[in-house]
């Protein structure tokens, strides 16, 4: 799926099928010139719907159906993903999914997927890019974390240890990377409108619009390379949720 422009950075995203990644293929699309997008998810159906969206908007776009906790199938979209753009230019992790349950009560399977989901595939997919960023001395990665991955909260006991994890493992990276022209930010979102949300019974107005955690991220992007967000923290204006 191809637009006439080909010039902008190379921009990968996972979870681009739906609720954020969604948002943020949509606002890069609209708002860097150029761009040229990865859009990685295991939805090929949906991916295919995000990318026609971005095609009207000008961008260069190709889907890469994966499960990025899974790291045959990484190894196997990286490779795709190097053959066709060459290089990746901005990574943003943004894949996962959410469960709640107390301590007492999460079970061993659903506490690994979540650690899986969430943790697992930053790490998967950025030891399979970050290197290449390195040998350019350029590049930037976004890790998407949440408010659980700073403060945490009863029933989000799954959850909230991988986001924990991501935190901490941005922070690493961060400090391996910084004299290495990587820029590294971790993004840490309160309640944002996705899917998940539509059966809550919360009002809408109560959360934030995942278009406002795209454009966030594409501004701290735009920053001169002297400078690093290292952390992003969103919250809902109208409640702490």
């Amino acid at each position: 799926m191809k637009s006439a422009v080909k010039s902008g950075p190379v921009v990968l995203i996972t979870g681009a099928s739906q609720g954020i990644g969604a948002a943020i293929a949509k606002v890069f699309a609209a708002g860097l010139s150029g761009a040229r997008l990865a859009l990685v998810a295991r939805s090929e159906k949906n991916l295919g719907a995000v990318a026609r969206a971005c095609i009207k908007l000008k961008a260069n776009v190709e889907i890469f159906p994966c499960d990025v906790s899974d790291e045959a199938s990484v190894a196997k979209m990286a490779g795709t993903v190097n053959k066709h753009f060459g290089h990746v230019d901005v990574l943003i992790n943004n894949a996962g999914k959410f469960f709640g349950a107390s301590f007492l009560e999460t079970k061993l399977v659903d506490f690994d997927a979540q650690i899986a989901a969430n943790l697992r595939s930053v790490f998967i997919v950025s030891q399979a890019f970050v290197p290449g960023m390195v040998k350019r001395g350029r590049g930037d990665v976004f890790n998407m974390s949440s408010i659980a991955g700073q403060q945490a909260y009863p029933n989000g006991t799954a959850y909230c240890a991988a986001k924990y994890g991501v935190t901490g493992l941005s922070a690493v990276m961060r400090a391996e990377l910084k004299d290495k022209g990587v820029r590294v930010c971790c993004i840490h979102p309160g309640a944002t409108w996705t899917p998940s949300w539509s059966k809550s019974g919360v009002k809408r107005k109560r959360i934030m619009p995942a278009e406002d955690v795209a454009r966030a991220i594409l501004e701290v992007y735009r920053l001169g390379r002297n400078t690093v967000v290292e952390e992003i923290v969103l919250r809902p204006q109208l409640g702490d949720i």
